[in-house]
């Protein structure tokens, strides 16, 4: 996820690792906070590959700053990466979030609708946070009113991106074709 958030801010814009890591931050929020001891060794990481380039800047009032681009290789990464997301990517929703804030870097709508479409699929399958035996249960099943509230306010969740999604679905194919 780290790395598809770098690779994604960069598609956008060269930034500089401070500004990066609050971006990255803003997306994933309280969630998730990026320590720069997972920032920087990503990015070194990403660099060495061959997909992100540094420059060196001149500070405005201190130290120079390394500004970051993405390469040819980054963005052609990038891409691979959004139309085909692992399974976590998809079944994950702070992983999924991240696919989604950049999925309009693939061009081609059929792309961006088969990546849709999966998420689709699996709000579609039946599930559960509780079970009984192999059985999910609703929220209207349990007496505890906590973990009825968690199924509630998960299924008010599901509800939206649902609705959210058959219609960008349908919105992408009608442009499409």
């Amino acid at each position: 996820m780290l790395e598809l958030a770098i690779l994604g801010f960069l598609y956008d814009s060269p930034l500089h690792g401070y500004e990066l890591r609050k971006r990255i931050t803003a997306l994933t929020g309280h969630v998730k906070p990026v320590a720069e001891s997972t920032l920087y060794p990503a990015i070194k990481r990403l660099e060495k590959a061959g997909m992100l380039a540094r420059t060196t800047e001149p500070g405005a009032v201190a130290a120079p700053r390394h500004v970051l681009t993405l390469t040819e290789d980054g963005k052609r990464a990038l891409r691979r990466r959004l139309a085909e997301p692992a399974r976590s990517d998809i079944s994950d929703e702070n992983r999924w979030f991240t696919v989604l804030a950049f999925l309009r870097h693939l061009d081609d709508p059929a792309a961006q609708v088969s990546v849709l479409r999966r998420r689709l699929a699996f709000l579609e399958e039946p599930a559960s946070f509780f079970y009984e035996g192999d059985r999910p249960l609703r929220a209207e099943e349990l007496d505890d009113p906590f973990r009825r509230g968690v199924l509630t306010i998960a299924r008010a969740t599901s509800v939206a991106e649902l609705s959210w999604l058959r219609a960008t679905i349908a919105s992408l194919d009608a442009s499409d074709g």
